[in-house]
């Protein structure tokens, strides 16, 4: 057992590591090919900071252990809204100021993405059929969020710009980061249901607590160094695009390679806290600002998820 935990440990941590160097290199390669930053940001960045979430739940489905997949997609929405909301707002001084008025059209498909998961998922299963619908309403806010930065794109094209030399290094770290995020997740689902079956308890249980807070890592990273740089509404923007990713693209996608089962406990207790804390989130932050005050209280009610799952 103990040596299967040590490769769970080592797993997670090279999957981690290779999603950030893979991020990393992929927002360099966009930049060279004339990306503007608003997509290299959103797209780029946004995406791969949900990569683990994503490549961990389509393995999950071929290993035939899909109830993961759901673990993990509310484990790291609620460790996002409540964790990492909690701790971006501690550090923040004085507090996190939400000034765009774009944020608000965010929160509103955070709960739409929070809403069609709970449809979907609520009847124990999810379809490739109902990950169609995932999959077409994160095109939806991905199109909201080209026209949103239509202005910086039209004047990246409008712009002469030479490009540089093809960034062959940053080409190799992005096809090793590929290799090594995939041997990264295959081994962390593997460890997982190996580490279930020893403790006696669900894989979905592991991934709604351990896995999904280890993937969140990217994250608290990307929200700390935003904060650091002055740019804190950043920080809340990365959290409610992973959110909405994880919501819509991580079980739709998964789900296309085979059903994805919803066990029980998690439809009746972790199911109505990602809700509630999506909801609590967007009701909190509609005075467009997030105080330390407030950071104690998401991070607290974290802390007492956590606890009611391990006394449950």
């Amino acid at each position: 057992m103990i040596g299967t935990l040590f490769i769970f440990i080592a797993s997670l941590s090279l999957l981690l590591l290779a999603a950030r160097y893979f991020t990393s290199a992929a927002e360099r390669v966009g930049k060279w090919m004339g990306l503007p930053p608003f997509v290299v940001g959103v797209f780029i960045v946004g995406v791969g900071t949900s990569l683990p979430e994503l490549i961990s739940a389509i393995l999950s489905v071929n290993a035939g252990a899909s109830q993961i997949v759901a673990g993990n997609v509310m484990g790291s929405n609620i460790s996002n809204l409540l964790l990492i909301t909690g701790i971006a707002a501690l550090i923040a001084r004085p507090e996190i100021h939400l000034g765009s008025r774009y944020i608000m059209i965010d929160m509103h498909y955070l709960l739409g993405g929070f809403f069609l998961f709970a449809l979907v998922a609520y009847d124990g299963s999810i379809t490739w059929i109902e990950g169609l619908f995932g999959v077409f309403t994160y095109f939806v806010y991905s199109r909201y969020l080209i026209r949103q930065g239509g202005q910086e794109l039209q004047e990246v094209l409008t712009t002469h710009t030479k490009r540089k030399v093809l960034p062959a290094r940053d080409l190799l770290i992005l096809l090793a980061g590929a290799i090594a995020i995939y041997f990264g997740a295959d081994n962390t689902v593997s460890s997982i249901t190996t580490l279930a079956a020893h403790i006696g308890i669900p894989p979905a249980l592991i991934a709604l607590t351990v896995l999904s807070l280890g993937t969140t890592l990217p994250e608290l990273a990307v929200n700390i160094s935003a904060i650091k740089q002055g740019r804190s509404e950043m920080a809340v923007g990365n959290v409610l695009g992973s959110c909405v990713f994880n919501a819509l693209m991580v079980p739709s996608v998964a789900s296309f390679f085979g059903k994805v089962n919803v066990p029980e406990a998690l439809i009746s207790f972790s199911l109505p806290v990602m809700l509630g804390a999506g909801l609590f989130f967007y009701l909190l932050t509609n005075d467009k600002r997030v105080s330390p005050w407030e950071g104690w209280l998401f991070t607290i009610l974290y802390v007492l998820f956590v606890v009611q799952l391990a006394f449950a």
